[in-house]
């Protein structure tokens, strides 16, 4: 005997016919279902790939604000060496020629 019953016409009874395609559409829905897992797999991953691609470049913004914070002390170093070594060279500029101009005199 067959696992399809058939009735007295030779059509197949309605009730094999309902499971046969109740059980394409749960294959169906099984397989979009898995589909679905994966995109969600991957959209995690790629979440996690971005925030640890976030994570890094707050790092470097910190680590590159902490050097911009290190030049600019440097730099107002250097302009106030700059400022007093000018301050220097304009006064002993003026001792020099004090100097010479007080042996010009007679």
């Amino acid at each position: 005997m067959s696992d399809q019953s058939v009735n007295g016409s030779g059509h197949t009874e309605p009730a094999f016919v309902d499971i046969d395609v109740a059980t394409r559409r749960l294959m169906a829905a099984l397989d979009a279902l898995e589909r679905a897992v994966e995109r969600r797999r991957d959209a995690d991953r790629d979440e996690d790939e971005l925030a640890a691609r976030i994570q890094a470049l707050g790092a470097d913004r910190a680590r590159l604000a902490d050097e911009l914070d290190g030049s600019l002390v440097r730099s107002k170093r250097l302009e106030r060496s700059n400022r007093e070594i000018a301050e220097r060279l304009d006064a002993a500029i003026g001792t020099i020629r004090e100097v010479l101009d007080a042996g010009d005199m007679p």
